[in-house]
């Protein structure tokens, strides 16, 4: 960065924030949204979840413990941009390897500094989030060009996006030496995070990870115990293909198991609608109420959009042959739904993240529900 370089955060609704350059310098665009975590900001940075999101971090402080080769959730930073109060100037942690503004620049991420983010998450609770854009350099443009670049960008409603952050070629995620394999899973790749087949791995299950454009067939011919629906970004609401092959899983009554993005598609498969949230949950600190149990867990989220089903009782699938299905999880905050269980069919999802490698850990219980459901399925 050159003493003449500044940088820019430009709202769709015409609002501006200046501040400096943190990260590469260039321009982007994308859908701006907030994480309300204090900490794990490298499992946020690299969650496929965030493929063209502009991220911006309620905690002041961001970058003091660097980055290191350990907690990553994906091969590289997914979001399209990052905003941040205070950067650390010098990080201090023994894990770490280097500095988040020298993974930034080196992955091209265009990120903004020092700009007020208490008013700029204040404006995205009160209007929503909204399409935004980060520029900086020595020479910008005047602010309203910049500001019809912005609304010029693709919404993220209707965006289909899990095809661009899947896997091209299936992988194998092993059970550690000297665990005996349990289970076979065959998780669809939506955009999953590196700890979720871990942590199934660590149970015992093989893992077969295939991409998003998977067919039931090739599905089938692996003969799995369950299958699994990853998270990921985009609109559920014109992910059919994904509807599809889950609808077809669910008719062989093969065990399922949803989360966040998978959830959706389980909510779609089973006939109900999802609809785009005003802000959406993301951070680590979302209280959610697990009725199967009583009790509140404290959990990681990251979703914009929510399968609409009706929060009390049993209903009758919408889509015919299905049986019973009741919302077995709820966030106390907001009465959004955040789980739902078939009754007559061996499959359930939740919308938040159980694998959450940056904590809180209440929820990593979910697997072995997964495990124990495929086990009372042989």
């Amino acid at each position: 960065m050159t003493a003449r370089e500044k940088a820019v955060l430009v709202l769709e609704d015409g609002r501006h924030f200046e501040g400096l350059p943190y990260g590469a310098v260039g321009e982007t665009t994308g859908e701006i949204v907030f994480s309300t975590g204090m900490t794990g900001y490298q499992e946020t940075l690299t969650d496929p979840s965030y493929h063209r999101q502009i991220v911006v971090m309620t905690a002041p402080h961001i970058g003091n413990t660097g980055m290191n080769d350990e907690d990553q959730e994906s091969s590289r930073i997914q979001v399209a941009g990052y905003v941040v109060r205070d950067p650390a100037r010098v990080p201090s942690n023994w894990r770490s390897r280097r500095s988040l503004g020298d993974d930034l620049v080196a992955q091209g991420i265009v990120g903004i500094s020092t700009i007020d983010t208490r008013q700029l998450v204040r404006i995205l609770r009160s209007a929503g989030v909204m399409r935004a854009g980060v520029f900086s350099g020595d020479r910008l443009a005047p602010t309203e060009e910049l500001v019809e670049r912005v609304r010029a960008s693709e919404p993220m409603t209707g965006a289909h996006l899990a095809d661009a952050v899947s896997t091209p070629n299936e992988y194998v995620i092993e059970p550690p030496d000297g665990t005996p394999v349990s289970a076979h899973v065959v998780a669809v790749d939506l955009g999953i995070k590196g700890m979720t087949p871990t942590l199934m791995a660590r149970r015992g299950i093989r893992v077969t990870v295939v991409p998003s454009t998977v067919t039931t067939d090739e599905i089938l011919k692996k003969k799995p115990d369950g299958v699994f629906f990853s998270n990921g970004p985009g609109d559920p609401a014109v992910a059919d293909h994904q509807v599809d092959v889950l609808r077809q899983i669910l008719a062989a009554k093969i065990p399922v198991f949803g989360i966040c993005f998978g959830n959706q598609i389980l909510g779609r498969a089973l006939g109900f609608d999802t609809y785009k949230l005003k802000f959406g949950h993301r951070g680590i600190n979302q209280p959610v109420l697990d009725r199967t149990t009583g009790k509140v867990e404290i959990t990681a989220h990251n979703h914009g959009f929510a399968v609409d089903a009706p929060l009390e009782g049993e209903v009758e699938a919408p889509h015919g042959g299905f049986g019973r299905v009741r919302v077995s999880h709820v966030c106390l905050n907001d009465d959004v739904v955040e789980g739902l269980e078939c009754l007559d069919l061996p499959a359930f999802g939740v919308q938040y993240h159980p694998e959450a490698a940056a904590g809180p850990h209440d929820a990593q219980y979910l697997f072995d529900r997964f495990l124990a459901v495929m086990e009372e399925a042989r």
